[in-house]
């Protein structure tokens, strides 16, 4: 028998609200908040098959957890999600499958950068509100209990951008979050700024020649660090493949140039450094911070871009799935001149590189969390759930076989006395039961504690967030 991982990529349409889940194990008392949790869930459209992993449309899962835990999920009611419905028809163009729409919609959708508003990335808050995030122009706010679609945040709302990411930072000395906004033209720029619950502010404009694929980046007291790398859109494809039913998958390249590291100081504005590199692909940065002349930027790096074009869903479901080798590498900067240098912490497969945010976002730090992908399974999923020691790479880690555990989320102790002072929360998919639960992790040894099974399976997801009822800030990037 081969691997389960492909039901990780099969539609689940039941939507549960406020169910109280049975608990295996104890759950520390001291644990009291909300875990919400964004990723695909339906992958069909009508009749058309959606071609790339971020196309699905988003489905919530939420965990209030208070002496017990109470599951609710539900799709986020975007306006693609309603088109879908009502018309069995793609609206937007998603990153591997075109919009359903006559080639002069398509057209007008590229010349008036109509991007997609299906939120499938993770979550974050506003002010007081919750919302589902991607790549978009716009985050769709939901009710936190019932996880209910109530209207709409226009990110670049003073911001010069056509889209914001979906990974922002939070700052807890500044108490704002801070993100990239994008534009696309005749050249690509990206705009670095901060938000509080009034005020938006520009810090930088970057422009590039070409269009690199930016998904995140680092973040120290002082420093942004936006990674250019030689991978990204070929802009011109993509607009003429409108008529022709491309998508950015298909105008996806690399680019003929090194890659840069681009070091912005966050107060003026200013470039203090373009610091070459090799050409890798990234992600998702775990943590940078300064050591003496250089910066320390950790994160997980892909050789290319096969990184975005393997994650087409008909290689990730098949039995012998081509998966791109992500490591967790060091990469130190010299801010006096010079390339960039790295070495590998730890070998890949792995994703999904959480630490103890923020607390530890911008210093130096000892532990990582990762989902690891056993080279032995034959699977496209992580495996594993790992404590990575920075900067050995040794580990420890939980599996269970034939389970495929999702991104893992540290939640601290409201009195920790050290860094791994806490648990580790993951959403689990059983592949021997069809059915998805809720594991919790001691985070110093990553023994199991509790786990709490869902009613259902729920595809395998991307991000959350985890917001402690005494303290509701980011729990990661």
């Amino acid at each position: 028998m081969g691997p389960t991982h492909s039901i990780g990529f099969e539609t689940q349409r039941e939507e549960v609200l406020g169910e109280r889940l049975p608990v295996e194990g104890d759950l520390p008392a001291w644990l009291t908040g909300r875990y919400v949790q964004n990723g695909p869930g339906q992958f069909e459209v009508g009749e058309t098959a959606l071609r790339h992993w971020f196309d699905p449309l988003a489905m919530l899962r939420g965990f209030r957890i208070d002496d017990g835990v109470v599951y609710t999920n539900r799709f986020v009611r975007s306006r693609d999600f309603e088109f879908a419905q009502d018309r069995g028809r793609v609206r937007t163009p998603f990153p591997g499958t075109p919009p359903d729409r006559p080639v002069w919609t398509r057209v007008w959708q590229a010349l008036a950068s109509e991007f997609p508003d299906n939120p499938v990335i993770g979550v974050a808050r506003f002010g007081d509100e919750l919302a589902a995030v991607t790549e978009s122009a716009v985050a769709l706010t939901v009710d936190p209990e019932t996880l209910a679609t109530t209207g709409r945040i226009d990110l670049t709302d003073g911001v010069d951008a056509d889209l914001t990411l979906g990974h922002p930072h939070y700052d807890p000395a500044r108490e704002t979050l801070v993100n990239l906004g994008v534009s696309y033209g005749l050249e690509t720029t990206y705009t670095l700024f901060r938000r509080d619950d009034t005020t938006v502010e520009t810090t930088a404009s970057l422009t590039f020649d070409d269009a690199p694929y930016v998904h995140s980046f680092a973040l120290t007291e002082r420093f942004a660090v936006i990674p250019s790398m030689p991978f990204g859109l070929d802009r011109t494809a993509l607009l003429v493949g409108t008529a022709t039913r491309q998508t950015l998958l298909d105008a996806f390249e690399r680019f003929d140039r090194v890659g840069e590291f681009v070091v912005v100081d966050r107060e003026t504005g200013a470039v203090v450094a373009r610091v070459e590199a090799d050409p890798m692909f990234v992600y998702h940065h775990a943590n940078a911070f300064r050591d003496g002349d250089d910066l320390v930027v950790d994160l997980v790096a892909y050789p290319d871009e096969r990184a975005v074009t393997d994650l087409v869903l008909a290689n990730l479901r098949s039995e012998s799935p081509s998966v791109p080798q992500g490591d967790l590498r060091r990469y130190r900067l010299p801010l006096n001149g010079g390339r960039a240098t790295f070495e590998t912490v730890r070998e890949g497969q792995l994703e999904f590189p959480v630490v103890d945010y923020p607390r530890r976002l911008g210093r130096p730090y000892d532990y990582v969390y990762v989902a690891e992908t056993s080279s032995k399974s034959g699977a496209s999923l992580p495996t594993r759930v790992a404590k990575v020691s920075v900067p050995d790479g040794k580990a420890v880690a939980w599996s269970e076989p034939e389970t495929y555990p999702g991104e893992p989320m540290f939640v601290r102790r409201p009195d920790a006395r050290s860094e791994d002072d806490g648990v580790v929360l993951s959403l689990v998919l059983d592949g021997r039961r069809d059915r998805s639960f809720l594991l919790v992790l001691d985070a110093a040894t990553m023994s199991e504690l509790a786990r709490a099974p869902l009613p259902h399976r729920v595809p395998y997801g991307f991000h959350g967030q985890f917001y402690a009822d005494d303290a509701p800030t980011r729990s990661m990037a």
